[in-house]
């Protein structure tokens, strides 16, 4: 019950991420521009760490608005580049990814800290998460699933990239980079040979189980809860897989 309590509000955390990454993860597979997510995420980073270099308080108001506005003005030029080069768009989403990173090392080159900044913008601080943190994300998360779900051809259309931005900019400051991949990618994986409805619950019951078993494994052994996150999400991913098409074979 103790280690419970210990997780209860990065739990919270990871299902509110999952809860938006889940139907943008399935978008991002069916547009087969996989890498988006690390692209947008390293760009809201990015935004973080010139705000730490120009001195704003971490916990302040100016490193989100940073970190949103880095990552909108990145979805206006991957919704810019799409209609002007969608040929070529996966090769310039990771060409933004590399640049943006390389950024991000270059502002950091000359902080004592900032191998440690680095770490913690990639692995993220989820066991850190606080309760006070939680009630901005999940009101920013509700709007973009209202918009996703009830503006869908806006939002699956020309507010994808911008809807996109806006999730990704929240969840990079709760979670890291590696875990919002992980979010969007690991589950939509599981389920992406179900239809819309089937798909999205076998998705959302991944991250869940696998938020859920990461953390546990992480406050039982000590060991960083990003990476073991990580691993559960692809574990449970698996062992969806696998049981689906056990029903279909039996079926």
């Amino acid at each position: 019950m103790l280690e419970f309590s210990v997780i209860l509000a990065p739990l919270i955390a990871g299902l509110l991420v999952i809860a938006t990454h889940v139907p943008l993860g399935r978008e991002v597979l069916k547009r087969g521009i996989i890498f988006i997510d690390l692209a947008i995420a390293q760009i809201a980073g990015l935004g973080v760490i010139a705000a730490q270099t120009f001195e704003f308080e971490m916990s302040g108001y100016g490193v989100q608005l940073a970190a949103g506005a880095s990552a909108l003005a990145g979805g206006l030029l991957l919704q810019w580049s799409e209609r002007r080069w969608p040929d070529i768009q996966e090769a310039l989403i990771g060409t933004i990814f590399v640049l943006a990173a390389c950024a991000s090392l270059l502002l950091l080159a000359g902080n004592p800290h900032g191998a440690e900044h680095l770490q913690e913008l990639l692995a993220g601080q989820i066991l850190w998460v606080r309760y006070e943190q939680l009630p901005a994300a999940s009101v920013l998360f509700a709007l973009v699933l209202g918009l996703w779900f009830f503006a869908g051809n806006v939002a699956r259309g020309k507010g994808f990239y911008l809807l996109f931005a806006l999730a990704v900019t929240a969840s990079v400051q709760l979670v890291g980079i590696y875990l919002v991949f992980a979010s969007l990618i690991i589950p939509a994986l599981a389920a992406r040979r179900l239809d819309t409805r089937w798909g999205l619950y076998m998705a959302y019951a991944v991250g869940a189980g696998g938020y859920l078993a990461g953390l546990l494994l992480s406050v039982t052994t000590d060991l960083p809860a990003a990476p073991l996150i990580v691993w559960a999400l692809a574990v449970f991913s698996m062992l969806g897989a696998w049981l689906l098409q056990r029903y279909r074979r039996v079926a």
